[in-house]
């Protein structure tokens, strides 16, 4: 089964979605980062980035998409492959900045 994450995660806040991301383990939040600096991005292109092994970033890959934090989409060169990207999160004390 092939599952394409798209704006399923809009339904939620930047806030919300923060809030979600603390909470995962370390590598899952590298990931994040990494995607923050130049998504879209393949997972070898963010296992590179991240210097993580093959089957760190697919867990942390999986964590993030089941939390809807990052956006998932048919890589078009390969379609074997998926793009990345990461949806926007926000620290709910930013909003008093």
């Amino acid at each position: 089964m092939v599952v394409f994450a798209g704006h399923s995660g809009s339904n939620t806040t930047p806030q919300e979605r923060f809030e979600r991301l603390i909470e995962l383990p370390p590598s899952a939040k590298l990931v994040y980062r990494v995607l923050t600096e130049d998504a879209p991005m393949t997972q070898q292109q963010v296992r590179t980035d991240a210097l993580l092994p093959a089957r760190t970033t697919r867990d942390a890959l999986m964590k993030l998409k089941d939390e809807n934090l990052v956006e998932e989409r048919l890589y078009l060169p390969d379609a074997r492959k998926r793009l990345y990207a990461p949806l926007e999160v926000e620290r709910p004390d930013d909003e008093t900045e």
